[in-house]
């Protein structure tokens, strides 16, 4: 049984063994309901799914073999729903909850093919059903979700077959299909048992590799995380040694931080269209915790993963300082975070299963050495300005003190002392608290325990530990502070978390292992003193506000951020010794009868609560007794009513004149006394029975009291003492009943999946009401419900007032009276009986035990105040319908009367939100290494856990009985709620906006738990709409409740609903005011949202004309409303036709159904398309998207028979739309109308949305919009070239002409014709690109007779288009070329008919005469089109085609237009990386023999020999000429010669131009991973034409540098990379050794784990070459590499380096000063020594590692040096002083005094050294 369960109370604990049995029939029922054959069935089955999502949520014990059974019916309706969506997304949500729960229990066999198959035909299909997007996305999570909880349960095998099915997709990777190719394998890939050899080294390389195809786009790299860490952590057998260095250098990169001032996010990065990105959801930041999973994993003995993970976080530990935040911090500190938590879980693993795997297994030395490592970046990021960071330090310095205390603990003692001394950085305070609270458990534990004192070495003091808890106590005193909130509430929470530890707080014990006895009794007074201090100074945060809620709810910051003062004191007042105790009590007491504090009611009244749950005997003695007494002694001296009922003594006030009212204080200071007390006696329980008398008579005088406050006040009293008497509630919750076995002054801490033994420990006193107490509650019941009711009932039958003023307080204060106690009793009044509905009366059936305390009163009660209630409702609506307090407060009479249970399900989730309970400090990890206690799951104080199992009693009462009626038919709702439900109604239409929302409220509820009463409420609401004569309020009522989700669900299965709702909607639109028809809009668009299809009954109805007028004209009456003819607001034309549309959509499931419907709407969107109405146009649009499907027209494949596609050539769709296009001008008219939506915004870069954006509101547009519109989005291939500019073209307009086309065939091409030819010669924007999707269209639809066609006119329409002069249009012309050679099929790899016609066209060479628009344009095209070829698979025409363009391109090379050589480079891109992605593929899959002479052509890359040879030679002309031309400045004649080659080498930059636009779109468009050895022959070009005198070429050039910082080469590459640095490093021109620096400290950065020692060293020595460099803005700059490069880990050359430019600087120091004379040595051999110190000493900005001083003294030493190193030294001592200030007051001491001497003359400021 679960813990929770067993800490129920005793008779609610009893009836829950009664669940399984009813588990066992609810899984019966559901079987008999579920016919496989008969699919509308599921509809039936779906009430039950609440029901077992009960039992998952109440934790019932259930027998494994009834939930097997369930989950396989679960699975079996899954499937058989295909098409209902809302079924499917229950159905999956339910067996994701049941799969997950009892997931090592079940031993299934899920398929997984039936589950990708639903994922594709509602998701990725491109003809989906008429579903609102909502609902689609709900569905989407669903099934992911469920596909998640299913993997563990593949059969083998299956693996395999989900590899070999997603590789097609992801064989070309520039295609969007690999996007989704990756998210499947993510999602579908399993790591279970049965499919682990499936894991091969092959498979490993093969992964790796396709992971490297597409670099720098975090989409793809967490699909590949993802994918690679489930392996990594479920394989154990694979060994990874060999990858690591390449894994970790991707892990790295993945980060995006500022690496040596770049910028710290991709400079370009792919572009994932948007669906994937919204289907698969990744935060598009690094994913961090993947990462960490692998990394974790990794480790084991042996293992040179640890030294690899020790380097990454050398790397990264520096973004975690304070001073280093930015972007990066968030997926920094989930990287930290997520370590932590795969550790423990680790170790958790291991020790549970101590046997398994034992090579793998962490032992102690691993353990310290993670720790290690962590601590490194938990010192970094402790103080952290982001409030997560410092929380997450916090956290994991807690649960890595369990694991390696003598490490962690220390640690934080210092930190905590260091935090104490500061006076600046006041914050460090708080979280420094916050870290001692945390570890609070561990600290006790490793100092206190029996079993290791001795293992924390004999040098670390046990003492110190106590101390510090000592310490932080005493000074946790000084942090109660009330103008500090976030530090006071970090000292209550440290307060509470150590004595959660403690097992009780006594004096018999001689002492407190951390404090004396005496001391603490000391420390005690001291802590309520400063309490008390705290409580008076108190300001509330929010003004008293008046009317129902008065001043108990709102409290100062105490109550309102966090759980952390109730509880401190409920543990500290709980653990407190007798004597203890009373001490306390007596300064409690005191501060409460000696003060009144409005501003503080909630806290003062915790105080005392508190007192009472913990001793209730002695604190009501004490405290409450003598406020009792005080408060009745002061309201017998106030002015009365006699409005309160019988018990006090009745003196009603007769006349006005002697009305006195109450003085304002007074009236305060008794408002807060019943406030406190209301509080204060929440736990009395039977302590309270002797003082009976007195608090019945302090709530009768309270509400005969004439201030409403104080009315209200008792109504607080009343209803808590209700609740004190009669709810069960946990009595010793805080006392400590078991000790730790190790420690026994500790208390133990409890898993709630604790083994049998430990059993008794748990077990918690309840409060259940005795006899005594339910006669008290029943007696308060007569008194204030019964009585109230006669004298409501007597106000509204008989007059008795007069005085409206007098009738109107009576009112208020009896329904107060009715209100309160209703609140008070919650559900232990009996619910209303329901009436059955024939005569055979069974016994409700039951699900779940449940209940908030004992019954008081009977179901009569009940039933007869909602007799009362709804005459009393009557009477206000007449009389005083203005009243707003009176209403609401019948509302909330209503409420708690007929919505049973309610209240506590309120009370649940207000409570589940407060508790922040999983905070660290109160957990204790399962893998516990202090005490070698290891547990099953995490463990929390006994405390914690009860609160828990009370909050779950809590909502069980509140879910006991809710579901009851909902499934079972027998039983119709009872009268009296029938009659409450008319009140709901009418008041919720009320106008006022409150009382409106009210009701609305309570109203749902009640629908939900009837449904019955549902088609009653919508169709007298939806008559509201219609009715032309009603006022806004009541439009705005009827909205709200119809817009909830039970209605729209009732509407999919109703037919009269959802007849009178559509046609209520369409016909309001008479409401004239703006609020109204806003609401009905908004209606429309949520029903659209939520639109869940149409269940067969529905459309049975509609299509049957059996049943009259109603619903069988339904269609033709919406019909003719979508008709511009009609005179309708335009918006109403729209929502018809939308109407319309859906139903025709989703009538098309049911094959039964007429067609006739689906030819009409076809033809009647058709002629909308020339609709006046812009939004009815785009509207068409979409329908005929939808409604067109791929037909008769289309050429048919060579193996298929013709015969067949002639029979139904002529289909009826088919017949209705030629009629309506072949009338005169049609086509034409559509053109003109469809060409005004186009917008030409030059800003929109906005692709593929309707580009509507300009003109449509978000209401239009969703009304307009499908959303399958992005899922089936063009263009299929990233968009990246910007030359082609942003375009106005839309392919759902190409996507109608071409399914125009092939539904219709050919006399759509002739009817095309004349105004194809029209348009595009029209010299209008927006015209010529209708033009452009037409044909786009047209082109693309593959139809007989389209060659033809081409032949005879659009090949020259094409050609005259490329030889157009108009320039604007070039963007949409291009993508009509990209949508016309498009790939067919998901992976686009099936060539359309006209593709290679198309291609030809452009290729033609152009007339010689043609103008550089024309060539420009031409190589637009020819770019969009190769984008769109699929490589691997292209056929050898493309191919020849090609190595043609290619040959063309680099003659062409430097030519004179610079638009025409950027169009060059890009295309050179697109076509090498084409020709390269093609032969990797053939080597691959293609025997030898198979092989062309084309192939051999590409093999030898004549390109590439070619382009090298002339780079380097272009490079060594420019070079030479710039230097020519600053000699040639100087003379003045320059001779013919010189010009010729002037002119050579202009030709030469335009050249090397084309060069880097070739480079710059190889790594833009993602391509690079296939050209990087090409890459990396022009890396020299790009670093030394950083600076020469053609400004363009140098700027291309430095946009080349910045996208290769960020490019990893791999290992086959490196040589060939680190030769070009070594030798640019020696070039003779300054500025390209500078920029070669540059490039060094970004290059080593991202290479640092693939770099082999050799390499690393020859580098390490090339930059100290260039310390000594003649130039001196090289040597600082070699200065600032070094440093960077000794942060990067590797530590011996590091440590090499330090030691020689220490010693040669010591040696030139001390030559010196031997001599005065000036030295033999050169300014920079000096400059460069002193360089040598200053890397190192900037290489640790904030550590001082034991070399430091030193460095830094002997750098101040040179301060007397000439210029250069002057400024060079001042310089570097400010940067270390500014960087040391934080931790400067303990650095210091390792310093000597005549040290700090030589230190203190060389800094200006001597203030930071003391």
């Amino acid at each position: 049984m679960h813990l929770y369960n067993e800490l129920l109370p005793p008779p609610v604990a009893e009836e829950t063994k009664k669940e399984k049995e009813s588990f066992a029939r609810v899984v019966r029922c559901v079987k008999e309901l579920h016919r496989p054959d008969d699919p509308e069935s599921v509809y039936a089955t779906m009430k039950w799914i609440s029901v077992i999502e009960l039992f998952v949520r109440a934790k019932s014990e259930l027998s494994v073999e009834d939930v097997s059974e369930l989950v396989e019916i679960g699975l079996q309706i899954f499937h058989s729903s295909q098409n209902k969506l809302y079924a499917q997304v229950r159905w999956g949500n339910a067996l994701v909850r049941l799969i997950n729960m009892y997931r090592k229990k079940l031993s299934l066999k899920v398929q997984w093919r039936p589950l990708y198959d639903t994922l594709i035909h509602t998701h990725f299909s491109r003809s989906p059903g008429p579903e609102g997007w909502r609902l689609r996305q709900r569905h989407f999570e669903a099934v992911t979700s469920l596909i998640r909880s299913c993997r563990r349960f593949f059969p083998q095998g299956a693996a395999s077959e989900i590899w070999s099915e997603f590789m097609s997709l992801l064989e070309n990777p520039w295609h969007n299909s690999s996007f989704e190719g990756s998210g499947f394998v993510r999602l579908f890939l399993p790591t279970n048992p049965e499919n682990q050899d499936f894991f091969s080294e092959k498979w490993i390389k093969n992964c790796l590799e396709l992971w490297d195809s597409i670099p720098n786009c975090q989409f793809w790299n967490s699909q590949w995380t993802a994918v690679l860490a489930r392996v990594i952590k479920n394989c154990s057998f694979i060994d990874w040694e060999s990858y690591l260095p390449m894994l970790f250098s991707r892990f790295l990169n993945m980060f995006e931080v500022p690496v040596a001032n770049g910028s710290g996010s991709y400079p370009f990065s792919v572009d994932v269209p948007r669906n994937t990105r919204f289907l698969f959801s990744n935060r598009t930041t690094t994913p961090s915790k993947y990462i960490a999973q692998s990394i974790v994993y990794f480790l084991k003995p042996g293992s040179s993963a640890h030294e690899q993970f020790k380097k990454l976080v050398n790397l990264l530990e520096q973004y975690y300082h304070p001073s280093n935040g930015g972007r990066w911090t968030y997926s920094l500190e989930r990287f930290l975070f997520h370590l932590v938590i795969a550790f423990q879980k680790r170790l958790q693993r291991e020790q549970q299963d101590p046997d398994s795997l034992s090579a793998v297994r962490l032992g102690k030395p691993e353990r310290i050495a993670f720790v290690d490592v962590i601590l490194k970046l938990i010192d970094r990021g402790q103080y952290s300005k982001n409030e997560h960071l410092s929380e997450t330090v916090a956290a994991a310095t807690s649960m890595l003190s369990y694991v390696e205390p003598s490490l962690v603990l220390p640690f934080v003692a210092s930190r905590f002392h260091l935090a104490l001394e500061t006076t600046t950085a006041t914050h460090q305070l708080k979280t420094a608290m916050m870290s001692v609270a945390f570890a609070g458990r561990p600290i006790l534990q490793s100092s206190m325990s029996t079993a290791k004192a001795q293992d924390l070495g004999g040098d670390v003091d046990d003492r110190m530990f106590l101390d510090l808890i000592g310490i932080s106590l005493s000074n946790a005193l000084l942090g109660m502070d009330a103008n500090d909130p976030p530090k006071t509430l970090a000292t209550m929470q440290l307060i509470g978390s150590i004595f959660s530890n403690m097992s009780v707080l006594d004096d018999s014990s001689d002492d407190l292992s951390f404090m004396t006895m005496a001391s603490f009794s000391e420390w005690l007074d001291e802590f309520l003193c400063r309490l008390i201090a705290l409580l008076q100074h108190l300001e509330p945060q929010s003004v008293l506000n008046e009317g129902l809620s008065s001043a108990a709810t709102s409290g100062t910051f105490l109550v309102e951020d966090g759980p952390y003062y109730y509880c401190m004191l409920e543990i500290l007042l709980g653990r407190l010794s007798g004597s203890l105790y009373n001490q306390a009590l007596k300064k409690i007491s005191k501060f409460v009868q000696t003060n009144i504090l409005p501003g503080a009611i909630a806290e003062v009244g915790l105080l005392c609560c508190a007192c009472v749950h913990s001793n209730p005997e002695e604190a009501i003695a004490q405290i409450v007794k003598p406020m009792l007494l005080a408060v009745i002694s002061s309201l017998k001296e106030i002015p009365v009513t006699g409005y309160g009922g019988k018990g006090s003594v009745e003196t009603p006030v007769s006349n006005k004149q002697d009305k006195h009212t109450l003085s304002p204080a007074l009236e305060t200071s008794i408002d807060y006394q019943l406030q406190v007390l209301s509080v204060a006696i929440t736990y009395g329980g039977s302590a309270l029975l002797q003082y009976k008398g007195h608090l019945i008579e302090a709530i009768s005088s309270a509400f005969n009291s004439s201030a409403w406050k104080v009315n209200g006040a008792g109504a607080h009293l009343l209803r808590s003492l209700h609740g004190s008497l009669i709810l069960y509630y946990p009595i010793d919750q805080y006392k400590c009943l078991s000790r730790h076995p190790a420690a026994p002054a500790l208390e133990e801490w409890i898993s709630t999946k604790a083994s049998s033994k430990d059993e008794q420990a748990a077990h918690s006193r309840w409060h259940v009401p005795t006899k005594e107490e339910t006669q008290f509650a029943n007696e308060l019941l007569d008194l204030h419900l019964q009585s109230a009711l006669d004298d409501l009932l007597s106000i509204c039958q008989s007059n008795i007032h007069s005085d409206a003023g007098d009738e109107k307080t009576h009112l208020k204060v009896t329904l107060l009276r009715i209100d309160s106690t209703l609140q008070g009793v919650l559900s232990c009044l009996p619910d209303f009986r329901p009436s059955p509905r024939h005569d055979m009366v069974e016994d409700l059936p039951f699900f779940i035990a449940g209940a908030s305390g004992s019954c008081v009163g009977s179901a009569e009660i009940r039933e007869k105040t909602a007799e009362t209630i709804h005459a009393a409702c009557k009477y206000l609506l007449e009389k005083k319908s203005d009243d707003s307090i009176l209403l609401i407060l019948i509302i909330r009479i209503i409420d708690a009367l007929g919505n049973y249970g309610s209240l506590e399900y309120d009370e649940w989730s207000n409570h589940r939100q407060a508790w922040k309970l999983e905070s660290a400090a109160i957990v204790e990890p399962p893998a516990n290494f202090i005490t070698e206690f290891h547990s099953k799951g995490k463990r929390r104080p006994r405390w914690a856990l009860i609160d828990k199992a009370y909050m779950h009693n809590t909502w069980r009462a509140s879910q006991s009985s809710y579901h009851l009626f909902r499934t079972d038919g027998n039983f119709s709702p009872p009268e009296s709620l029938t009659l409450l439900v008319d009140d709901l109604l009418t008041l919720c239409l009320h106008n006022y906006e409150a009382v409106r929302l009210f009701a609305g409220k309570s109203l749902l509820k009640v629908l939900k738990r009837w449904p019955p009463l549902l088609s009653k409420c919508v169709l007298s609401l939806t008559e509201n709409l219609r009715n032309p004569d009603v006022q806004e309020n009541v439009v705005l009522g009827s909205c709200a409740i119809l817009s909830s989700q039970s209605v729209l669900k009732h509407l999919t299965t109703d037919p009269k609903s959802f007849s009178s709702f559509l046609l209520g909607i369409l016909s309001s639109s008479h409401h004239e005011s703006m609020k109204a028809q806003k609401a009905i809009i908004e209606l429309f668009v949520k029903y659209n949202i939520h639109f869940a299809g149409l269940s067969k009954n529905i459309l049975r109805s509609l299509d049957s004309h059996v049943e009259g007028s109603t619903s069988g004209d339904l269609v033709s009456q919406i019909g003719s409303m979508s008709f511009d003819s009609s005179s309708l607001h335009w918006r109403y034309n729209l929502m018809a036709n939308r109407v319309l549309l859906l139903l025709a959509m989703s009538s098309r499931i049911d094959p039964s159904f007429s067609f006739k419907i689906l030819d009409e709407t076809a033809g009647h969107f058709l002629k909308n398309l020339k609709s006046q109405l812009p939004q009815t146009r785009i509207l068409a649009i979409s329908a005929l998207n939808t409604l067109l499907k791929e037909s008769p027209h289309k050429m048919q494949g060579r193996d298929q028979s013709s015969v067949s596609s002639q029979e139904n050539a002529n289909s009826s769709l088919d017949l209705a739309l030629s009629q309506i296009f072949q009338e005169e001008g049609f086509f034409r008219e559509t053109f003109e109308s469809l060409s005004h939506i186009h917008i030409t915004d030059t800003d929109s870069s906005s692709r593929g949305n309707h580009g509507s954006s300009s003109f449509q509101s978000m209401a239009d547009k969703s009304i307009t919009r499908f959303y399958f519109e992005f899922s089936a989005s063009w263009p299929k291939t990233p968009s990246w070239i910007s030359l082609l500019g942003s375009d106005i073209f839309y392919p759902s307009f190409a996507r109608i002409f071409k399914r125009l086309a092939q539904e219709c065939g050919v006399p759509v091409l002739l009817a095309l014709k004349s105004p194809l030819e029209e348009f595009c010669n029209a010299k209008e924007r927006p015209k010529q690109c209708v033009a452009a999707e037409a044909l786009a269209g047209v082109l693309h639809s593959d139809v007989n007779g389209l060659l033809s066609e081409w032949d005879s006119w659009i090949m020259v329409q094409l050609q005259t288009v490329i030889l157009g002069q108009s320039v604007e249009s070039i963007p949409e012309w291009a993508a009509c070329i990209r949508y016309a050679v498009t790939g067919k099929g998901k992976q686009g790899t099936k060539i359309p008919v006209m593709r290679q016609q198309i291609l030809d066209c452009i290729v033609a060479p152009l007339p010689p005469t043609a103008t550089t628009t024309v060539v420009a344009k031409r190589y637009a095209f020819l770019s969009a089109a190769l984008i769109e070829l699929s490589p691997p698979k292209m056929p050898v025409s493309e191919v020849k085609l090609h190595i043609v363009l290619l040959d063309e391109l680099i003659c062409n090379m430097s030519h004179s237009s610079a638009q025409i050589r950027e169009a060059i480079g890009v295309i050179l891109s697109v076509l090498c990386s084409n020709i390269r992605l093609r032969m990797s593929y053939q080597q691959e899959y293609t025997p030898e023999e198979g092989r062309t002479d084309v192939d051999s052509r590409l093999v030898d890359e004549n390109w590439f020999k070619l382009i090298s040879a002339r780079a380097s030679e272009a490079v060594t002309n420019i070079q030479q000429a710039s230097m020519s031309d600053n000699s040639l400045e100087t003379s003045a004649d320059v001779d013919m010669e010189s010009a010729q080659s002037n002119g050579d080498s202009l030709d030469d930059v335009k050249w090397m131009e084309t060069l880097f636009h070739f480079i710059i779109s190889s790594f833009k468009s993602g391509r690079s991973s296939y050209l990087l050895d090409v890459i990396a022959g022009f890396l020299y070009p790009v670093i030394s034409l950083q600076e020469t005198s053609h400004k363009d070429l140098s700027t291309l050039a430095k946009a080349a540098f910045e996208l290769l910082k960020w490019r990893v080469f791999p290992e086959s590459q490196l040589q060939k990379v680190i030769g070009v640095i070594h030798s640019s490093a020696d070039d003779s021109n300054w500025r390209i050794r500078s920029s070669t620096l540059t490039y060094l400290r970004t290059f080593m950065y991202r290479h640092t784990f693939i770099l082999t020692h050799e390499e690393k060293q020859k580098i390490w020595k090339t930059v100290e070459k260039l310390l000594v460099d003649s130039q001196v803005e090289v040597r600082e700059h070699a200065a600032a590499v070094l440093a960077g490069l000794m942060k990067g880990g590797d530590e011996d050359f590091a440590a090499d380096f330090r030691d020689r430019s220490y010693a040669e600087a010591n040696s030139i120091q001390k030559k010196r000063n031997r001599r005065k004379s000036s030295s033999t040595r050169s300014v920079a051999e000096v400059h460069g020594a002193v360089l040598g110190l200053v890397a190192s000493v900037l290489s640790v900005p904030y550590d001082m590692p034991s070399w430091l001083p030193d460095q830094v003294t002997l750098l101040a030493r040179f301060a007397s040096e000439p210029t250069p190193i002057k400024s060079t030294v001042t310089k570097a001592v400010a940067e270390f002083r500014r960087t040391h200030a934080d931790t400067w007051n303990i650095q210091k001491d390792s310093f000597t005094e005549e040290q700090l001497e030589i230190l203190a003359d060389t800094s200006s400021s001597s203030s930071y050294f003391a």
